[in-house]
Formats: structure tokens, C-alpha cells, sequence
């Protein structure tokens, strides 16, 4: 994905807390909770649900969320298309770890099993 520098920038300079709500709205609305939703989020990440709640609080942007994050060793096993772009093909790591996050949520708004959505080698 050669998405040009400007999206990039975009995407990098949105708060993580002005994007939750509308995770968590999409989850809810085909049937799936708020928990199902942060074990995605932890899986993904390694955050707590207290180092969630403090970082959208800090109302920090995705650049540093993800910065802090300790992205799970099988991320990259998450592939398919999100947003018009396949996920395994994004050149910029920040905007393709932020795709892995809207492809994971996707999946669960989908009704997927858990135990697919966190994948394992």
C-alpha cells in the first residue's frame, strides 16, 4: 500500500480516545461487549484495561499509543482487506498497526470466534 505521507500524518495525529467510542458503538451494535472488545485491544497491544483507560484519558494520538504499545508477536498474521488496502501489504508501520486494530474490531463486529480473531501461529 503506497498510502501517500499525508494520510499517514492524519491517521497518526487522531486521539485513540476520539476513535474508542466508535469501536466500541460498532462492537455493540451487532451483539458483542465492551470486554470482548479490550481483550482484542490487549491482545493486540498488551494493555490493561487501566493502561487503556489512562491513555484515553491522556487523550493521546495514535502515534503514541502505539508507540507504547507492545504489539503481539502474531500480528502480522492478520491479513485481508480493511478500508480499501490489504492490511498485510501497508509499507508505514503506524498506519498498518492501526489497520490491524480496525480489522480486528471488524472481525468481531462480524460475529467471529474469539479464538480467531486472536490468532496464534
Amino acid at each position: 500500500m503506497n498510502n501517500s505521507n499525508s494520510q499517514n500524518q492524519r491517521i497518526a495525529k487522531m486521539t485513540f480516545s476520539s476513535v474508542y467510542p466508535m469501536y466500541l458503538a460498532k462492537v455493540e451494535k451487532k451483539g458483542r461487549t465492551k470486554e470482548e472488545l479490550h481483550q482484542v485491544l490487549t491482545w493486540l497491544t498488551g494493555f490493561n484495561n487501566k493502561k487503556l483507560n489512562e491513555l484515553m484519558k491522556e487523550n493521546v494520538t495514535f502515534e503514541t499509543f502505539f508507540r507504547q504499545a507492545s504489539i503481539n508477536p502474531n500480528a502480522h498474521l492478520i491479513t485481508g482487506i480493511i478500508c480499501g488496502y490489504r492490511v498485510e501489504e501497508i509499507k508505514d508501520s503506524l498506519t498498518q498497526q492501526v489497520r490491524y486494530l480496525d480489522k480486528l474490531v471488524d472481525e468481531l463486529a462480524k460475529g467471529r470466534k474469539m479464538e480467531k480473531i486472536l490468532r496464534s501461529a
